[in-house]
């Protein structure tokens, strides 16, 4: 018994150590080989590495001599007191001081081998996002370059309203100047005669086969108040140019010009699951079809007498997609696998919105647009940044000092967290998990039930005042994991709430993994090689199909955001959740 507790007290003791004095996760020295502290003593700069193309790290201060033993790797250490316990058992000591000693050096043993192994899959999942990082990179979209212009409103062709919502309507477009139009707008005699409307007859199929059809969605804001000079425009509907290209404003003011003159919100990187504004300028409002019925009363006086709206706006030049996720669901009933990749879609967008420090705040299923691939499988697209908080001075923290400030646009799908604040001196929103929320409660959508935050009656609940025990449940067909995630992502207590990152990792298990998930005993080592795996098959498929079906694209833009770390947390979320009863 005194040898037991011996060899628990040297273990305890050689963790205790290790985590008071061990060097934090990096670059580290190995036994024989200078180390950070040696460059500093050859004069280097404290955080510099000397290998090319690494990435610099954070040091410390350096150790008070007395702690000059605990430089040393963790496995030199371990090598030197198993080496010394031998040189000690030779001379005699007592066979407790003897375990204690062991104990301490196997205990050090131990931990090395898991930070070696812990270091090599890091090191792995690297390479992986290094490379996927790479392939994941936008393609050059046709639409979005500068072969067209496309920087005046009289440069297009509009057909027929495709939408409308609150603050803007929507309007199919093309341009006769595209290579595959040229011929037949020649043939209609439309180039030269500036803004054009389509027939009816035309928009709705009736022309003749060849006939231009419409790539682009215009978006025409209603401007109430923003008055009628462009720097006024651009600044009151600033939030709108979030998703904007990097030349979308050049035939306004040049991007460059205009990103750094103005103190306006971040520009976002791109995402494939994130809309994509290839042009944006300001124009005189025209009267479009369908304006007088459908929205008189925000066209100027001189269209409708009545009309509040000024005579310019601002238009938005965006790929025109066949249909929103509430169109998308009404005539289709995706089977549970489909539905989780289409909520998995959401977080993934929701994710790279939190990566960039940008909340979308009014996520619905009408701000969210689709397209099939070659499958019918389809691809979902986050739009209208109009409600976005992307601040480049609060981040995801909104100061909430007055009742004034603006909590967001869509209040049934508002998170606990945004809908119960109140304003006061220090009072902050965190953004930061809201956008997760209301994808939890998408989802039920798109799993085919009735969203629980919409709706009268007993079954409408309300984020303000809701109890996770009356969410409805799902029903079987929903694969466990995705009933979990969505309870989870419901959750009052952001604490609890996983974030999008997390909630994403867990599909990509559920989905990708289950032979992984399946391992009585997960190692990092065989994560690793399943990860191989994974990439292996992902750029095979990639290269075979002429267009990446959306299996592909999910499973490279799983291995584009790769972080061992982050994949560990989800697989043991995973694991709890399938251990519980």
């Amino acid at each position: 018994m005194a040898v037991r507790q011996a060899l628990g007290r040297g273990l305890q003791l050689g963790r205790a150590l290790l985590l008071r004095f061990a060097p934090k996760p990096g670059p580290v020295s190995v036994w024989g080989r200078p180390g950070p502290a040696a460059a500093w003593g050859r004069g280097e700069r404290p955080g510099r590495v000397s290998s090319p193309g690494a990435q610099p790290r954070p040091l410390g201060l350096p150790l008070p001599d007395r702690y000059r033993f605990f430089r040393q790797s963790v496995a030199g250490l371990a090598a030197r007191i198993q080496r010394q316990f031998v040189v000690r058992a030779r001379g005699g000591a007592g066979p407790c001081g003897r375990a204690v000693f062991l104990a301490f050096g196997l205990g050090l043993g131990l931990i090395e081998e898991k930070q070696a192994e812990g270091r090599r899959a890091a090191s792995a999942c690297q390479e992986i996002q290094t490379i996927f990082t790479q392939k994941t990179k936008r393609v050059s979209d046709p639409l979005d370059t500068r072969c067209w212009q496309g920087f005046r409103l009289e440069d297009y062709l509009i057909g027929q309203a495709i939408g409308k919502g609150c603050n803007a309507a929507v309007y199919e477009a093309t341009l006769p100047t595209l290579p595959q139009h040229l011929e037949k707008a020649k043939q209609l005699g439309l180039l030269g005669k500036g803004l054009d409307v389509i027939p009816k007859g035309a928009a709705d199929g009736e022309q003749a086969p060849g006939a231009p059809t419409f790539p682009f969605a215009i978006k025409m804001m209603w401007n109430i108040s923003a008055g009628s000079s462009s720097e006024a425009i651009l600044s009151k509907m600033s939030q709108e140019l979030v998703p904007a290209s990097r030349v979308a404003l050049d035939g306004e003011y040049g991007a460059v010009t205009y990103r750094r003159s103005r103190d306006g919100p971040k520009q976002l990187a791109p995402h494939p699951n994130i809309i994509r504004v290839f042009r944006a300028f300001t124009s005189s409002v025209p009267l479009l079809p369908g304006a007088l019925a459908d929205y008189p009363d925000m066209l100027p006086p001189h269209y409708y007498p009545e009309g509040l709206g000024h005579g310019r706006t601002l238009f938005l030049v965006m790929k025109n997609y066949p249909c929103t996720l509430r169109q998308y669901l009404e005539e289709q009933t995706p089977s549970s696998r489909l539905a989780t990749m289409m909520t998995l879609q959401l977080l993934e967008g929701v994710d790279h919105l939190v990566q960039q420090g940008i909340a979308h705040r009014d996520l619905k299923s009408d701000n969210i647009l689709v397209e099939c691939d070659s499958d019918g499988c389809p691809w979902l697209v986050i739009s209208d940044f109009g409600c976005c908080l992307a601040d480049e001075h609060v981040g995801l923290q909104l100061p909430f000092n007055s009742s004034s400030v603006e909590r967001g646009g869509n209040g049934s799908l508002m998170a606990p967290e945004v809908s119960t604040a109140r304003s006061g001196p220090g009072v902050v929103i965190d953004y930061s998990k809201a956008d997760t929320w209301a994808v939890g409660a998408i989802a039920y959508e798109i799993f085919g039930l009735a969203n629980p935050f919409y709706g009268q009656g007993s079954a409408h609940l309300e984020s303000r005042s809701y109890q996770e025990a009356q969410l409805p449940e799902m029903p079987k067909s929903v694969p466990p994991e995705a009933r979990q995630l969505v309870r989870s992502l419901l959750q009052r207590d952001t604490s609890k709430r996983p974030s999008a990152r997390l909630a994403a990792n867990v599909l990509h298990l559920s989905l990708w993994g289950e032979h992984l998930l399946a391992l009585k005993n997960l190692k990092l080592d065989k994560m690793v090689a399943w990860l191989l795996q994974q990439s292996a098959a992902t750029l095979l498929s990639d290269r075979l199909r002429e267009k990446s079906c959306v299996e592909t694209k999910l499973q490279m833009l799983f291995l584009a955001n790769l972080e061992c770390e982050a994949l560990c947390q989800a697989a043991l979320l995973l694991s709890s959740w399938r251990a519980a009863p």
